[in-house]
């Protein structure tokens, strides 16, 4: 069985700058493990600009900003192995890998790196009733069909769910010449970028539906129809208030979930409200020596903050190898914060500075994130508005934690 100091699982954007990050870093035996046949992951069917205006200071297309982390990866001479899929992960850090040219391997690693994305959450999972006719896809597969394959998937579209990637396949399919007869979100506020309700809804003039969802699909081979449905406070259907739209498509873009079966495999502590694996400010699991970042720790808003938090998952796992402390303090959610990465922190050899990631439970103005150890309140924020679409990220120096005693607590206290 070969030994190599790091492996990275999934060749994504979070991927490639946690490979490319090790070896810049000076590791000298870094493969990276990739199930597709190329580097990039979902970016290569983002081909809308948006993305790189925080790493890179410019507007990049999806498959561009991928290419500038794939050219990191080849200049600092990662070793990729393409279309491999690893079958097993244990908590002793033995990869099972399988791929064409190799057959079945074995690999034992000093470190491995989790960057293994998420997946759309499908038409099974929200239980809508009716037939099952063809023409009711997730966002991201008509994406793919519409970018990757080149083919229009509808004429008459109506979408579920204001998540960011259902609100840019609105305007690209309105682009490509389908009639767009509306969005419908269950909450009574969009959870996508303000920027995308802009640039994807209001300026093609398409119609948000808040406090709404579909109820019932209607076709027998291609879909014919849906029911959407009000909502009350409760989210549950209000009858007397459903109307009908005559569609042939329905895009699905209703939550994306961390895909951590492996990490599941391996024993490693999960996450209740993120789905992602409970990681300290090294980004290292409850397994040592495993580590994880993107959005297979927890879902990004932008991939610019991905590549971000993969080369400080590369940093921890870096420090790891040189020794650490064993004593942690918890991270807590607290008042109107819906969960905080890192969920724990060791007592001692911090790094300089710790980012801790969160959202909103709820859209909020006029507020204050309060970050506090034991009774000691170490940082205020005040923020003229938040909503739970943004992922917010606060940095804290490593001396603000040094006197304080007890687990720190992000909230939020409303004027």
């Amino acid at each position: 069985m070969r030994h190599c100091q790091a492996v990275v699982i999934g060749g994504g954007c979070g991927g490639l700058a946690a490979a490319a990050k090790l070896k810049q870093e000076g590791l000298k035996d870094v493969v990276l493990i990739e199930k597709d046949a190329e580097l990039g992951g979902v970016l290569n069917q983002c081909i809308h600009n948006g993305f790189g205006l925080t790493t890179f200071k410019e507007q990049l297309s999806g498959p561009s900003f991928a290419e500038r982390y794939e050219d990191q990866v080849r200049e600092a001479g990662v070793e990729v192995k393409l279309n491999t899929m690893v079958t097993h992960m244990s908590s002793d850090k033995i990869i099972e890998y399988v791929n064409r040219e190799e057959g079945y391997q074995k690999l034992q690693a000093d470190i491995i790196i989790l960057s293994v994305g998420c997946y759309e959450r499908s038409r099974g999972a929200l239980a809508i009733s009716g037939q099952r006719p063809t023409g009711v896809y997730t966002a991201g597969q008509a994406q793919k069909y519409l970018n990757i394959d080149g083919y229009m998937v509808g004429k008459r579209v109506f979408i579920l769910g204001s998540g960011d990637i259902g609100l840019i396949m609105a305007r690209r399919m309105s682009l490509e010449g389908a009639k767009v007869l509306g969005v419908a979100e269950l909450m009574p506020y969009s959870n996508g970028l303000p920027r995308n309700m802009k640039q994807c809804l209001d300026d093609f003039g398409i119609p948000l539906y808040l406090s709404h969802t579909v109820t019932n699909v209607y076709g027998e081979d291609r879909l014919e129809k849906i029911e959407l449905t009000k909502v009350d406070e409760n989210r549950n259907p209000i009858p007397g208030s459903e109307m009908y739209f005559d569609v042939d498509t329905l895009l699905l873009s209703v939550g994306l979930i961390p895909e951590n079966s492996l990490a599941e495999e391996a024993g490693i502590a999960m996450d209740m409200i993120t789905r992602g694996p409970v990681v300290d400010e090294n980004y290292m699991t409850s397994v040592p020596g495993i580590f994880a970042c993107g959005n297979g720790l927890h879902v990004h808003d932008l991939a610019d903050f991905v590549t971000k938090q993969a080369g400080e998952a590369a940093l921890g796992a870096l420090r790891y190898l040189k020794g650490t402390s064993s004593k942690y303090c918890d991270v807590k959610a607290g008042n109107l914060i819906g969960y905080v990465v890192p969920a724990k922190l060791h007592r001692e050899n911090l790094p300089k500075t710790v980012t801790l990631y969160f959202r909103v439970r709820k859209p909020l103005t006029d507020v204050t994130i309060e970050i506090s150890k034991g009774d000691k309140v170490i940082r205020s924020i005040h923020k003229d508005h938040m909503i739970p679409s943004e992922m917010e990220q606060v940095i804290i120096a490593n001396s603000m934690l040094e006197d304080a005693e007890g687990d720190i607590q992000v909230q939020i206290k409303e004027s």
